[in-house]
């Protein structure tokens, strides 16, 4: 499953804070807390988890 194009696995830190800003706008803290650990992930140049990422995902369902 791609996130906006990109590597399920390895989403865009860019691509998370996209969405953190949404997120925030809409009062989404489950997604805003998803989108953190995934930026934390991102930096540190670890995989987030799949579970964030579903989240991430399900946020443009």
């Amino acid at each position: 499953m791609a996130l906006l194009g990109q590597d399920y696995e390895r989403p865009s830190g860019e691509t998370a804070w996209t969405i953190l800003d949404a997120a925030n706008d809409l009062g989404d803290t489950l997604t805003v807390d998803a989108c953190r650990r995934v930026i934390d992930a991102d930096l540190r140049g670890e995989a987030p988890a799949r579970s964030d990422m579903a989240v991430l995902t399900a946020f443009f369902g």
